[in-house]
């Protein structure tokens, strides 16, 4: 072995001494994911798109915004400008006019111009495929790379939001202070064949059912594995089904109670 190998085998050893021990079984962990893959077969983005660059373009003005509130803006916005070259024709102020009511607007309608001048000149009109050449561009970071390179490519990446640092923290399953460490985490331990969905099953569960505020445990279809402290509730909502977008109807279980029912 060489000594950089040495080294480096060294850095693991020493990197997964400090990484946090789980309060769950492989088999607990990929019952949870079973779960999810049952409940949502084929979960889609909220955010509204009708190609790929259309989808980098909404994910990047979604910081710090909702994504009902990106989708009432990119709906005009789109119709008008669905590829690099016509985004970029419509200029700076057209841009920012259509994307006002957004939190940030002005650099978010700064970063879609230049995004797309430089799609339109030096990709050929094309969003790229490799996460290097994503990241280089104006207001696209690490996770809304992962988003696009998942969304649109099928490649199995999870992007960090606040939702799902929100989940590895509160379940204990992938605990971070940053969501590249809670991105490790999650990457550590989802089992073979589930993560190319993974981020939106997160981010939908922390959306509808482990809310920020108060989690509704009762329609949580892994309350019986789950370790939050938070937790109220042991009893496993009914796995049932559900549309691709939105939490769907979900029923109480036998014995659950809704907080202050």
């Amino acid at each position: 072995m060489t000594k950089n190998a040495r080294i480096a085998a060294a850095v693991k050893r020493k990197t997964a001494a400090r990484a946090p021990k789980i309060p769950y079984s492989a088999e607990e962990i990929a019952e949870i994911f079973r779960r999810f893959a049952v409940q949502r077969a084929n979960p889609a983005p909220e955010l509204a798109h009708v190609n790929d660059f259309t989808l980098l373009v909404a994910v990047v003005l979604s910081a710090q915004a909702t994504d009902m509130g990106v989708n009432r803006a990119t709906g005009p916005l789109f119709a008008r400008a669905s590829d690099p070259a016509a985004m970029a024709a419509l200029g700076e102020d057209e841009i920012r006019e259509a994307i006002k009511t957004i939190g940030l607007y002005r650099n978010k309608a700064r970063n879609v111009q230049r995004l797309s001048e430089i799609l339109r000149d030096a990709y050929g009109g094309k969003v790229p495929r490799e996460r290097e050449a994503l990241e280089s561009l104006p207001g696209v970071g690490r996770k809304t790379a992962n988003v696009v390179l998942n969304t649109a490519f099928g490649q199995e990446t999870l992007a960090v939001d606040t939702h799902i640092q929100r989940i590895g923290n509160r379940l204990k399953i992938a605990p971070g202070k940053t969501p590249e460490e809670v991105e490790r985490g999650f990457l550590k331990i989802i089992p073979e064949g589930y993560l190319r969905h993974a981020h939106h099953w997160l981010i939908l569960h922390g959306r509808f059912v482990c809310k920020a505020r108060k989690p509704d445990c009762a329609v949580c279809i892994i309350a019986d594995l789950c370790r939050a402290d938070e937790k109220w509730n042991d009893v496993p909502a009914e796995l049932i089904a559900l549309p691709d977008r939105g939490p769907g109807p979900q029923p109480l279980p036998p014995g659950a109670t809704r907080p202050g029912g």
